[in-house]
């Protein structure tokens, strides 16, 4: 199972030191740690794999503000998310754009990981399939076969996350078998309000490879909690 944190916008540098240290506990473990841009550089787990928050759609040159993958390569990040919603909806991301860093990710063999997943509003006016394969398809467009089994697949209900409620392991399961049908072998996430609470529920979902995890990243007590009812 794949566990892969997303600290989001938090940490001080003092902080994220010590919040490595707890995770040198966490060994034999397949996790990717996504931390703010600015903590890549002092990043120093053996055990764990470093991906990215976000990537510029550009490769070098007069971008103020922005990282490219070929510079996330120079520090060995592996791994990147990529249409988070919080990024379609605070910075207007929209589905051209994550193709067009798809792509650049793909160029420096850092693996996207793709977040999808419908709104409140969506979910009721019984959208979520149109707006997952939409998602799915505009992010893969132009991609070779074998580009495309890179990625792998967070489907993250924007409407679960942060709110405590999760979809039940049937409304799941129909969604991660709309994404199957489109991409049948690669490796499917869920993400939004996963707790240590509700891993027993959720780990009964068979179509779930592994779990994007967002405040509970923050937590080691409840992470090291999470992780042993996750492998139990």
């Amino acid at each position: 199972m794949l566990t892969i944190l997303n600290n989001k916008c938090n940490l001080t540098k003092e902080e994220f030191l010590s919040y490595q240290k707890e995770l040198e506990n966490f060994k034999g473990k397949d996790i990717i740690l996504c931390p703010s841009t600015i903590h890549i550089p002092n990043f120093y787990l053996k055990d764990i794999s470093l991906g990215a928050q976000n990537v510029s759609v550009n490769d070098m040159g007069p971008f103020t503000g922005e990282v490219s993958a070929y510079q996330l390569a120079s520090y060995n990040v592996k791994y990147c998310l990529i249409g988070h919603s919080e990024r379609r909806h605070y910075q207007k991301e929209t589905n051209e754009e994550i193709n067009l860093k798809i792509k650049e990710l793909l160029k420096y063999n850092i693996v996207p990981i793709l977040c999808i997943g419908e709104s409140k509003e969506e979910k009721f006016n019984n959208k979520t399939k149109k707006i997952i394969e939409t998602e799915i398809l505009s992010a893969i467009e132009n991609l070779t076969s074998e580009e495309k089994n890179k990625l792998i697949i967070a489907y993250e209900p924007i409407w679960s996350i942060g709110s405590g409620v999760i979809p039940t392991n049937m409304e799941i399961t129909e969604v991660l078998q709309v994404i199957k049908n489109i991409l049948p072998t690669n490796k499917l996430l869920y993400g939004g309000s996963v707790t240590d609470e509700n891993i027993n529920t959720l780990k009964k979902c068979p179509l779930i490879d592994g779990y994007l995890l967002g405040g509970l990243s923050l937590k080691p007590y409840n992470l090291a909690n999470f992780l042993k009812q996750m492998t139990n």
